[in-house]
C-alpha cells in the first residue's frame, strides 16, 4: 500500500567541525550541529548578512515570496522557546537546543507549529517565515548560538560570507524517506518520544494539545518506495490496543487515540526490528 502524502524532506550531509574556546581556563566547545538552511530541500535563498545586524553575525534568509514559507529546525533538538514580542524586536521567534551550547534561533515568523520541550529533528517544520516584529519587510532572521554567543554561521558546512549577500540551496533532509512523523499524523501533532528500529525504521509517539490526541507512526528507513512488513501501534492504559500492520512502502500509521492525563503504550515494527514501550508519558 502506498501512503500518499504531501512531499517533505529528509538526511542530510556531514560538516566541517566548527571548534570555539570558551572562558579562558576551559576547555574547548563540542563541534557545531550540521547545520542545514531552515527551508525545504532545493529551496535556493539568499542569506543576508550586514554589519549593522544585532546580533552582527546573524543571518537574514530573503527570497521572493517568502512570507508564509516553511521554516524547518536546521538541526536536531529541543525546542526551548517559543516567543511572540509582537511588533518589537524579533516578533514571533523559537530558540533550539542542540546540546553542548549550541543553540539556533528563527525570528519574524508569521506563524509557530511546534512548543516548548518538543524534540524535533533535522528538517522538521518549526513554523513559517514573516514579517512579525520590527521590520521592514518578510525574511527569516536566523542565529546559531555557542554558550549565548553568536557565531560566524555555517550552512551543511559551509561558511556564511560576511558582509555581503550569498545565496544558498538547502540540502536539509535531501533523501531517505520523504515523509516526517508530524506530517503522517498532521496539523498539531508534535513528537514527545521516539524510537530507533535499528536501521530500518524509527517509531514515533505524537500529541496534540488542542484535542488531546497521541498519534503513534512508523517510518521506514529501509526499501523505500516498496511495499514491505510495517507497524504502528498505540494503547491507552485500560482501552484496547490499535495497530496498523500491512506492507507499506513508507510508513505505518497514523495510529490517533486521546489520552489526556493517561497512561500509554505505543511501538512499531520494521521487518524483524520492533519496539514495545512500557505504559508512560501518563501526564
Amino acid at each position: 500500500m502506498h501512503r500518499l502524502r504531501r512531499f517533505a524532506v529528509l538526511a542530510a550531509a556531514a560538516i566541517i567541525p566548527a571548534l570555539g574556546l570558551v572562558a579562558a581556563g576551559q576547555t574547548q566547545a563540542s563541534a557545531a550541529p550540521n547545520f542545514q538552511v531552515p527551508f525545504k530541500c532545493g529551496t535556493t535563498v539568499t542569506a543576508a548578512t550586514f554589519d549593522y545586524h544585532n546580533p552582527v553575525k546573524s543571518v537574514d534568509f530573503q527570497k521572493a515570496g517568502i512570507e508564509g514559507m516553511a521554516v524547518l529546525a536546521s538541526a536536531s533538538g529541543k525546542v526551548t522557546r517559543v516567543e511572540n514580542m509582537g511588533t518589537a524586536s524579533y516578533g514571533r521567534w523559537i530558540e533550539i537546543d542542540h546540546g553542548s551550547g549550541w543553540k539556533t534561533r528563527y525570528a519574524h515568523l508569521s506563524a509557530q507549529q511546534v512548543s516548548v520541550n518538543q524534540v524535533v529533528s533535522t528538517g522538521t517544520q518549526i513554523g513559517k517565515a514573516g514579517q512579525t516584529g520590527n521590520v521592514s519587510g518578510p525574511h527569516l532572521h536566523f542565529e546559531e548560538n555557542l554558550n549565548g554567543v553568536t557565531q560566524n554561521a555555517k550552512l551543511n558546512g559551509v561558511s556564511v560570507p560576511y558582509y555581503t549577500k550569498t545565496a544558498f540551496t538547502s540540502k536539509n533532509n535531501c533523501g531517505g524517506n520523504p515523509y516526517s512523523a508530524e506530517e503522517a499524523c498532521g496539523d498539531g501533532f508534535g513528537i514527545v518520544d521516539q524510537q530507533a528500529l535499528g536501521s530500518s525504521g524509527t517509531t514515533y509517539l505524537l500529541y496534540n494539545s488542542a484535542n488531546k490526541n497521541n498519534c503513534v507512526v512508523t517510518l521506514k528507513a529501509v526499501s523505500l518506495g516498496t511495499a514491505s512488513a510495517t507497524s504502528a501501534f498505540l494503547e491507552v492504559q485500560g482501552s484496547a490496543r490499535v495497530t496498523d500492520s500491512g506492507n507499506f512502502t513508507y510508513y505505518a500509521g497514523p495510529v490517533k487515540k486521546v489520552a489526556d492525563s493517561t497512561c500509554v503504550k505505543w511501538g512499531g515494527s520494521v521487518g524483524a526490528d520492533a519496539y514495545t514501550s512500557v505504559f508512560e508519558h501518563c501526564d
